[in-house]
């Protein structure tokens, strides 16, 4: 049996590979879904991922956006809502779409691969829901 990092790395390089440049999210969640991922949650600014996974859990540690003490941005929906439409079209990277959002004041997000949807969430108890389509993935 493929142990669980092995499993997720892997479904990640795949999604890597076949994920468009532009609106790839759905590419991208859909692979991970077909590779047993359930949920992921991540933390900002930390850039930390909990990947809740059929078989059990997994952790992935990015680099932190900031370190030391910081005051929390406040949330800013249309903020995080452009953050959002220039990552589905193509023009930022995953780590600038981070650092967009944590400016817009989001402290971390769920993204649900089951009912296909991703709510972030502020320090205040404010929250996001955006929903993506399901796609079909040719490997």
């Amino acid at each position: 049996m493929v142990n669980l990092t092995t499993k997720l790395t892997e479904a990640q390089k795949l999604a890597m590979s076949v994920r468009p440049k532009v609106g790839g999210f759905p590419t991208l969640a859909e692979v991970l879904r077909e590779a047993g991922v359930i949920m992921n949650r991540w933390y900002l600014p930390s850039c930390q991922a909990v990947y809740q996974m059929n078989e059990g859990s997994v952790v992935q540690q990015g680099t932190p956006l900031v370190s030391g003490v910081h005051v929390i941005p406040k949330f800013q929906r249309e903020a995080l809502i452009k953050a959002l439409r220039a990552d589905q079209e193509g023009k930022s990277t995953f780590p600038e779409f981070l650092k967009a959002a944590w400016e817009a004041g989001v402290i971390g997000y769920d993204v649900d691969f089951i009912y296909r949807k991703v709510i972030y969430y502020g320090a205040n108890g404010e929250s996001y829901l955006e929903e993506y389509p399901a796609v079909t993935v040719e490997n």
